[in-house]
């Protein structure tokens, strides 16, 4: 017999996990209407020429890749010598998706002339990353995006900014939003003579709330950076502020950086904390313009829990030039972990079903016909379905948290009514059936 288990870095939801993530999605979805996004599905699978090469080496490197049907072996024979850049696509058509944006640009450039543009869109669906499982990172996990094309205006950065806020608050979650620009990371490669590596470099830069400056100086050194060049960006990427930093590359007038200071300025909400970060990269190669992370600011878990920037031209990889836009990315399961560690999610998430039960099978069908009035005023309700012990009943509604027990047993049911039980209270009535529809419909809609 084979013992069951769970992929490395996946996870199962029970009902609780799955009510709680339902009202995180709920929260997330209502958000995203109240500024006009619309909703969005694309396939698990892509195939493998759509995703490689937008992550960079290390996004192709944790892409899960679906070997082709039939005896997919016989495409390597006699070709056991190619390199795996050259093997894989013979083994390999297609892969589940890294994330969303790519499969969103592909969506965007091959439906161009169905949008009109802006185009605003939101998606939640999950995505996998063959990275190495741990507190706060799956191989399977969702991504709660949203996405302005079409537009190079900045109000879609701050809107998305304010709309963080709202968000966020509503979760009771408070966070540290942390801004940068792609053009300052551009701007300090070409001081410290490397721009021609910018795309390593904020790789590295990216891993700095991960681990030291000495194991990337390390790895700079490894990789033939120089010692003149690695000392220059210690000195910039220790600075104490944003302002110093630009002073120290003598950045006074470019657009972006009147950009970023608008941007700063957005009213925050409370508990949270809007700050430039010059430390944050965001590695994805894609990314040209404004950058946000968001982390959580409460409990140990120090993660980022969403995340997202400009970008000028995704869609050029797809034929279709010149579409800049500007996307966010919530982290469900992060959020969701940061919830559920700190009690967040409201009590009431679970729905209070009536339960009933009974003593026989008469007794059973006139609880059936009591359930089914009940549900016509959308009440839920369960009637037990075998024919058990009253106790093994009452434990079986306990298990569910009921709040409701309509018990008919023979007096019951030769009266015509129905003993009521709040489980909460222990008070116990008998009501006739419409005293005990008017009852319960008026306390579960209140």
């Amino acid at each position: 017999m084979i013992k069951p288990s769970l992929a490395k870095g996946t996870r199962d939801f029970g009902p609780t996990e799955s009510a709680r993530r339902n009202y995180l999605f709920s929260v997330l979805k209502k958000h995203f209407s109240l500024y006009g996004f619309q909703p969005l599905e694309t396939p698990a699978m892509e195939n493998l020429s759509t995703l490689t090469g937008k992550y960079g080496d290390e996004g192709d490197q944790l892409m899960f890749h679906i070997l082709n049907s039939g005896n997919f072996m016989e495409a390597l024979k006699g070709k056991e010598e190619l390199p795996s850049s050259q093997a894989v696509p013979l083994l390999a058509e297609k892969a589940l998706r890294y994330d969303l944006t790519v499969p969103f640009a592909r969506y965007v450039s091959m439906n161009r002339s169905q949008l009109s543009f802006p185009f605003r869109r939101y998606q939640i669906q999950p995505v996998w990353r063959a990275d190495r499982p741990q507190k706060g990172r799956y191989r399977e996990f969702y991504q709660c995006d949203i996405d302005v094309i079409g537009s190079t205006s900045m109000v879609n950065e701050e809107e998305i900014i304010r709309m963080i806020h709202r968000v966020f608050s509503e979760l009771r979650i408070p966070v540290v939003i942390r801004i940068n620009n792609r053009k300052l990371l551009e701007a300090l490669a070409q001081w410290a003579g490397c721009s021609e590596r910018f795309i390593e470099l904020t790789v590295w830069i990216d891993k700095l709330d991960k681990v030291s400056w000495e194991t990337i100086r390390t790895e700079m050194h490894n990789k033939q950076f120089t010692t003149a060049q690695t000392e220059k960006l210690e000195k910039a990427l220790h600075t104490a502020s944003f302002e110093e930093l630009t002073n120290l590359l003598d950045i006074q007038n470019a657009e972006w950086l009147q950009e970023m200071q608008d941007l700063l300025r957005i009213p925050v909400s409370e508990g949270h904390t809007l700050k430039a970060d010059i430390t944050l990269a965001r590695g994805l190669t894609y990314y040209t313009g404004t950058i946000i992370e968001v982390a959580c600011a409460m409990g140990n878990f120090t993660s980022s829990i969403g995340g997202g920037g400009r970008y000028d031209n995704l869609t050029a990889m797809f034929g279709f030039p010149g579409m800049s836009g500007f996307g966010f990315s919530f982290g469900a399961d992060r959020i969701y972990d940061v919830m559920t560690e700190n009690h967040l999610f409201p009590d009431s998430l679970e729905t209070p079903c009536v339960f009933f039960l009974h003593t026989g099978k008469n007794e059973q069908a006139a609880c059936v016909q009591m359930a089914e009035t009940l549900r016509e005023k959308q009440v839920p309700c369960v009637v037990y379905p075998d024919q058990s012990k009253l106790r093994k009943q009452f434990d079986y509604a306990n298990h569910h948290h009921a709040h409701w027990v309509v018990v008919v047993g023979e007096e019951e049911l030769k009266q015509q009514s129905f003993a009521l039980k709040n489980m909460q209270s222990g008070e116990q009535e008998l009501l006739s059936a419409e005293a005990l529809t008017k009852k319960i419909a008026t306390h579960y809609h209140v």
